[in-house]
């Protein structure tokens, strides 16, 4: 049985599929900033925030669609772990 694919590999294959159209995967470092690479545009982040809250099961608020959240997959894939698993205030 494989394992669950990691957020990263599932972010990865989103952005290569439907945003850059590449059948070869996404050719970029975790921490490349999707828009100073010119990876995505903002109506690629509309989607891409689609795409997190329908395939991690989070809710995003507009006020959390900053470049801290949604610049890298690194950025992203850590933000989707804290909303997946809130800690206790």
């Amino acid at each position: 049985m494989n394992p669950a694919p990691s957020i990263e590999d599932q972010l990865k294959d989103f952005l290569a599929k439907n945003l850059l159209f590449s059948g070869d995967g996404f050719p970029y470092s975790d921490d490349a900033s999707f828009l100073g690479e010119g990876i995505i545009d903002s109506l690629g982040v509309m989607q891409l925030v689609e795409f997190v809250g329908k395939q991690f099961g989070i809710t995003v608020v507009q006020t959390e669609v900053t470049p801290e959240h949604f610049d890298s997959i690194r950025s992203l894939s850590a933000f989707v772990r804290r909303k997946q698993n809130p800690q206790p205030s």
